[in-house]
């Protein structure tokens, strides 16, 4: 029973940009050297003509740069005041998040991110974390402690070809831990902010 949804997201029907993003990340590969011009030709081949995500996956999975987790994660404390993470900022393999009594806000919708997982430790105490994550990219929180706060999970698991997983860890404390999606008033001003 619990494989099912699996299943039915690796047959789900790929759209035109889901193809184009898997052939611009080939294209990168091919100009970064990690894979010659025959594979090249190969794989842009079975991108164009793939139908389903689960035939999309595989030709980007061994092109994702494995980034180790080095020195100490990047921490985000709420304080009195609150701190927010957002706009355009490179994500590393690792962060820390303490609500505090201020909370703290982490949105990845402008982020630069080439890593396959990210691990986020949360620490809800008084004030919350508030997570907003691009369409396509999952998150995965049984190793969460759900506190008195509470977790609301408002994503979908429908995981883009490459897209990075956020894992959750730690505890949501007093305040609780939001994961969600742009909303509507911030999927148009992400839209504004794209060239045209």
């Amino acid at each position: 029973m619990t494989a099912e949804p699996a299943r039915s997201a690796d047959r789900m029907r790929a759209s035109d940009a889901d193809r184009e993003a898997v052939v611009e990340q080939l294209r990168e590969a091919a100009a970064e050297g990690r894979i010659d011009m025959d594979e090249l030709d190969t794989r842009l081949g079975q991108a164009l003509s793939a139908k389903t995500y689960a035939e999309l996956a595989p030709l980007t999975e061994d092109l994702v740069p494995i980034e180790v987790a080095t020195g100490e994660p990047l921490v985000l404390k709420g304080g009195m005041h609150g701190v927010t993470r957002s706009g355009v900022w490179k994500v590393p393999p690792a962060i820390r998040a303490q609500g505090g009594i201020g909370g703290v806000r982490i949105d990845f919708t402008r982020a630069e991110c080439r890593l396959r997982e990210i691990a986020l430790e949360v620490r809800g105490e008084m004030a919350g974390v508030k997570i907003v994550i691009p369409e396509g990219w999952t998150v995965h929180t049984d190793n969460l402690d759900q506190g008195l706060g509470g977790l609301k999970d408002k994503t979908t698991d429908e995981r883009t070809p490459g897209a990075p997983l956020l894992r959750l860890t730690g505890s949501c404390g007093m305040g609780g831990v939001v994961v969600r999606h742009p909303n509507f008033r911030e999927r148009r001003k992400l839209r504004g902010i794209e060239p045209r």
